[in-house]
């Protein structure tokens, strides 16, 4: 099998060595399913001591899985979330939250994917009228699906203008690690010390085979998150695999190592292709995603050896995505051939 070249995107990673071993010690021995076994209830404690102790943990496979059950776990189908125009449930699930929560998304423009109390103000006009359906969430992603990142005082922000409204915040955390590594601090820094309601824990783009977890920390949302679960096909039966990568990924500090290393990359990459005339880097790069303009004739050469997207064919911007995986030698030779590319289309 060829290797795909890419920085398209960090799901093109492969999982890290130390949670495939990890897995692989899992399978040992007859242990109780769907959750129950000592595994599971292990990583849960472990959950806890980096969110608090009335964090409520519940496993599921995939990203969208997790957005979606989490917020129709604490929302009615007469509700809506309110999120950013580019996130993720609103772009890229294909309208699950629609098709599976009964959830009607109400889009905010934005320039970064980013939201204010501002930008969100407008859309609360119908609070109380029968015939709108009512906000209850407002979702962010952080970091957003353009790379940018929310400071801590911007959640807090959002947290306490939702709470005096009666919504609830959930933080769609797909490449948190990344946002944590980026601002130096803790997941409880970042959710629970802000009184986030639930977060959407992702574990696979940093190095898991396919561990995300959605997490309430508002005691009082998500009872019957067990039974939308089951329902929604995502209660696995030999749980003690889908565990026992997020146990170890949290472990000894993988989840930063791992970030740090894709952040890193990103940052030489950036420093290194945005040093060559006719390559434009747009914007700072947060964390391990970033925008430039090259020539399109130089895109389509750089297409026929590396996997990347074009994020949009109008103004020629494409995306490069670095991992825990990406090495400085990866970065060296892309940026090389970078170089080559837009030199041959002068």
């Amino acid at each position: 099998m060829k290797e795909l070249k890419s920085f398209a995107s960090d799901n093109n990673s492969g999982a890290h060595p130390a949670i495939m071993e990890a897995v692989v010690k899992a399978n040992i021995g007859h242990l109780k399913s769907y959750g129950e076994d000592e595994m599971s209830i292990d990583t849960d404690e472990v959950f806890k001591e980096f969110f608090g102790s009335q964090a409520r943990i519940h496993y599921v496979t995939t990203g969208t899985a997790a957005n979606v059950l989490g917020l129709r776990a604490v929302t009615h189908t007469y509700n809506s979330v309110l999120c950013a125009e580019q996130a993720h449930i609103n772009n890229d699930e294909c309208g699950a939250p629609e098709a599976f929560g009964g959830i009607k998304l109400v889009p905010i423009p934005s320039q970064d994917g980013k939201l204010t109390p501002g930008a969100i103000a407008p859309y609360l006009g119908h609070v109380g009228f029968v015939h709108a359906s009512q906000p209850k969430v407002i979702s962010i992603t952080q970091p957003t699906e353009l790379g940018k990142l929310y400071t801590l005082k911007e959640i807090e922000d959002i947290v306490e203008f939702a709470h005096d409204r009666d919504l609830l915040v959930h933080l769609d955390g797909a490449r948190m690690a990344n946002a944590c590594a980026a601002l130096n601090c803790s997941f409880f820094d970042m959710t629970t010390a802000l009184d986030v309601d639930l977060v959407s824990f992702g574990g696979t783009k940093n190095g898991c085979l396919m561990g995300e977890a959605v997490i309430f920390l508002n005691p009082d949302i998500g009872q019957g998150f067990p039974y939308l679960r089951k329902q929604a096909m995502q209660l696995v039966s030999k749980m003690r695999f889908v565990s026992a990568q997020l146990e170890r990924y949290l472990r000894d500090d993988l989840w930063l190592i791992n970030a740090r290393q894709a952040n890193s990359m990103a940052t030489r990459l950036a420093e290194k292709a945005g040093a060559i005339e006719g390559v434009t880097i747009k914007g700072d790069v947060d964390c391990n995603a970033l925008f430039a303009h090259i020539p399109p004739e130089a895109t389509e050469i750089l297409l026929e050896k590396y996997y990347f997207y074009i994020w949009d064919e109008h103004d020629h911007t494409v995306r490069w995505m670095t991992s825990w995986a990406t090495t400085e030698d990866m970065v060296d030779e892309f940026v090389n051939d970078i170089r080559k590319a837009v030199e041959a289309v002068k």
